[in-house]
């Protein structure tokens, strides 16, 4: 006979549910260690069934070192479990491991030591506890030079998150022009950044609305160049009116402070990806019958 407080003592420790816990110690004798690695191992199987999934809600984070910064996006199937302090806790991690170590590729930070664990076992376990699939998609580390800043940015707790390097002007104005790419959706810095491929795309499909209109093609040329450059002001964070005074664009903002801009890392969350449609009524009946 299992006694209550053992059950007790184990649920504490693994945060698994208390018929799961009674039946790991009966299997195990009553042994603590045993029924810990028998709830590990279910744990993983419960993982395997959830990984065909759909994981799009989740948090990004900014992470700063010095010269160093990371961007990382870790995902959840809900808002829900996105706003769980130990789902937080995760995103911190990843974020850790990814900043304070070489690594290249997600493979690279998913093999990262955390607490005795790999950042991949790390997330199997909570996938498990949590209750729903939980996943790494992606990161981007920036290192900087000496004469430059980082100025970063999260928005609703981390649902858009960016980070913006300057070089010759101050935090403030990174700070400034990070919280700008995060309401205007910039996808470059400045157009040279965009593929050949992207901007012959684009510019067919502005011929194609202007010979639509019955224009002539010498002056459905002209209208695509002016329609172009309307492009390249939605698209590239120097030539975005600035959102806190649209008389200059970001570049000359940044100019007038001394600086330039160096580099832009914006994550939203689950951009994309397929999301499912759920509210928040449906999130809570689901982790409460878990």
């Amino acid at each position: 006979m299992v006694s209550a407080s053992l059950v007790k003592e184990l649920r504490e420790l693994t945060g698994a549910g208390m018929l799961d816990c009674k039946k790991a110690l009966e299997e195990s004798n009553g042994s603590i260690e045993e029924a810990t690695t028998w709830l590990r191992e279910k744990g993983i199987s419960k993982a395997a069934k959830k990984a065909d999934r759909i994981a799009a809600e989740g948090l990004a984070e900014v992470m700063i070192n010095g010269n160093d910064a990371v961007v990382v996006e870790v995902n959840s199937e809900t808002d829900f479990v996105a706003k769980n302090e130990e789902f937080k806790s995760l995103v911190s991690a990843v974020a850790s491991a990814a900043l304070n170590n070489d690594v290249k590729t997600n493979e690279d930070v998913l093999s990262q030591n955390v607490d005795g664990e790999t950042v991949e076992s790390l997330i199997v376990n909570k996938t498990a506890k949590i209750g729903e699939k939980l996943s790494f998609r992606r990161f981007e580390k920036v290192t900087k030079a000496e004469d430059e800043v980082f100025g970063s940015y999260l928005h609703m707790g981390g649902k858009i998150a960016v980070l913006i390097t300057l070089k010759g002007a101050n935090e403030e104005v990174a700070k400034n022009v990070a919280m700008h790419a995060a309401a205007m959706r910039p996808s470059v810095v400045r157009r040279e950044e965009l593929s050949t491929e992207e901007v012959a795309k684009e510019r067919e499909i502005l011929k194609e609305q202007a010979m639509n209109e019955g224009k002539p093609a010498e002056i459905a040329e002209k209208m695509v160049e002016g329609r172009l450059l309307k492009f390249y002001q939605e698209t590239c964070l120097e030539e975005q009116a600035f959102v806190l005074d649209d008389s200059m664009n970001v570049a000359t903002y940044v100019k007038n402070n001394g600086g330039s801009i160096v580099s832009m890392v914006r994550f939203e969350v689950g951009e994309g990806m397929q999301k499912k449609n759920e509210n928040f009524a449906e999130e809570v009946a689901k982790q409460m019958n878990a």
